[in-house]
């Protein structure tokens, strides 16, 4: 992707999580509906499913997939961990 017209701080940070996110972002952009769910029903083992979240939700927060997959701040991935049915505490609140 072109990157020409971004400053060199911005095309150093495009891509990437730039620290902890704020609880209302978290709970804005990181929520998960029902499609959602179902989404990631679809997934075999709790290990993909976890993935298959923190994938969907980095790619609306940050516009693309992190080179890295793993590099997620423990703000984000620490819902997610702490729900064993793919993992995040907002998934409760998802389903309201």
């Amino acid at each position: 992707m072109p990157v020409e017209f971004l400053t060199d701080v911005e095309a150093a940070g495009y891509g990437r999580y730039a620290g902890p996110l704020a609880r209302a972002d978290l709970d804005r952009v990181f929520l998960l509906d029902e499609e959602d769910l179902a989404l990631i029903g679809l997934r075999r083992g709790e290990h993909m499913k976890l993935g298959f979240a923190l994938q969907l939700v980095t790619v609306r927060w940050l516009g693309t997939f992190l080179e890295d997959p793993l590099d997620v701040p423990a703000s984000v991935l620490d819902p997610y961990e702490n729900n064993s049915a793919t993992g995040s505490a907002w998934l409760s609140a998802s389903t309201r």
